[in-house]
């Protein structure tokens, strides 16, 4: 069985993890390949008395709320260890066994000095910070890229860790304390804080790459989940306006020691409208009443950081574009039920950039900034459809915006979200076939 990715095709917080999470259980494994806790899934499960219960996942993959599937983290991210063990320990405490977990020993940590920089360093550009999450993700890889990084098989030698500590504190502290003004921790106080998880982090660390590959072997099933976007990919997304990991398909491969020739389908996730945070262009971006109504009805605040998301109207030349990067074998198209009651739907068929119409992505980011929406309008729906399990239970209108945006983007939608709950999914086509 070839390995599944699953990637957003926008600029995040799309529903990956609902849709993880809709194959959690036919998966063996859940990788997460890229980032850090910069990055949200919510997943709702509704529970046997009719309540639900809703989970906020940061740095763990969705696979941990699954039993019998073993979620993996994977070389390609940073690992704050305190929000590792914090998030374990708040499954723990809601019932959850986290037991199977598996940690990449290649895997780089994020450490005190990482999240210093982070938020000084915005504060510095001021006008033209980045919008980052302030939570030391872009310095650590940099770190990485660097060669200077530490990662999580350094903690168990703690000769090794201190001389790594050692060694980046010489240049992170001259730039802490004379460009910045602030006190970075002393090679000490980072040791100590690092070397304090290693007993409870020991068993979970081994040779993903191998684990992954040796199940790939048996005809298992490994889910490979993108954490960000592909719009905020570090190479294909809206630079500089993007995170400092490999969002794609392509990062699916590196940051888990997969090779490209076991990647068998990549699932690109995508709302039925557009949302991002932080900064950069956005071409169909709301600032009017229609705006806020898509922020209030999709619950659009961000997972981890709680910020609101900046909204607008399905891009179909963003989608096509992810499709082309990443391959794209099927679309999951995540929250229809947000639309229920437009009149008319916009869709973002093209762009206008100072006359000139462009069926595609403009080369460089300055048209990309100036770029106008040219909208065509589909009809909308009033009926409630979160009750649908089937394409046929859609309203009339419903299915022909889905048919449509199917059209434009470049892949088959497989699977619609018509609501917030694990079995809110209408399937067109099996994820798994």
């Amino acid at each position: 069985m070839p390995a599944i990715a699953i990637i957003g095709a926008q600029w995040g917080d799309e529903g990956k993890g609902k849709a993880t999470d809709l194959l959690g259980s036919r998966v063996d494994y859940v990788v997460k390949f890229n980032g850090g806790n910069n990055a949200g899934h919510t997943v709702v499960i509704d529970q046997e008395d009719g309540s639900s219960e809703k989970y906020a996942l940061h740095l763990l993959p969705s696979g941990i709320l699954t039993p019998g599937c073993t979620p993996v983290i994977g070389n390609g991210v940073v690992v704050d260890l305190a929000v590792l063990f914090e998030e374990l320990d708040g499954l723990v405490a809601r019932g959850v066994d986290v037991s199977r977990l598996k940690i990449s020993a290649n895997a780089h940590v994020i450490a005190d000095y990482n999240r210093t920089l982070d938020k000084v360093t915005e504060r510095f550009l001021g006008s033209r910070r980045i919008g980052t999450t302030g939570r030391g993700i872009g310095p650590t890889y940099a770190d990485k890229m660097n060669r200077i990084g530490i990662r999580i098989q350094d903690i168990f030698d703690e000769k090794i860790l201190r001389q790594k500590v050692e060694g980046v504190l010489d240049l992170k502290g001259q730039v802490l304390t004379k460009i910045y003004n602030r006190r970075p921790a002393t090679v000490d106080e980072t040791v100590e804080e690092l070397r304090a998880y290693a007993d409870r982090l020991e068993p979970m660390v081994c040779d993903t790459g191998l684990l992954l590959n040796q199940a790939l072997d048996r005809d298992e099933i490994v889910l490979l989940e993108a954490g960000q976007a592909t719009l905020l990919d570090v190479d294909h997304g809206t630079y500089p306006f993007v995170t400092s990991s490999s969002a794609t398909s392509g990062g699916a491969c590196t940051g888990s020691g997969i090779p490209p020739t076991r990647l068998g389908q990549v699932i690109g996730i995508v709302k039925a409208y557009t949302t991002r945070v932080g900064e950069g262009p956005f071409p169909t971006e709301l600032h009017d009443d229609a705006g806020e109504h898509l922020r209030k009805v999709g619950a659009e605040y961000g997972t981890t950081t709680g910020r609101p998301r900046r909204c607008g109207w399905y891009d179909a030349v963003i989608a096509r574009y992810a499709a082309r990067v990443n391959g794209v074998t099927d679309f999951v198209l995540t929250k229809l039920d947000v639309l229920t009651g437009l009149e008319k739907v916009p869709v973002c068929v093209a762009y206008d950039v100072d006359g000139t119409r462009h069926d595609e992505m403009p080369v460089n980011q300055s048209d990309f900034h100036h770029a106008v929406p040219i909208y065509e309008y589909l009809d909308g729906w009033w009926e409630d459809i979160s009750g649908a399990r089937t394409f046929e239970e859609l309203p009339a209108n419903a299915r022909a915006y889905v048919e449509a945006v199917e059209q434009m983007s470049g892949a088959r939608i497989s699977a619609v979200g018509v609501g917030p709950s694990r079995d809110a999914t209408v399937v067109r086509h099996d994820l798994l076939s």
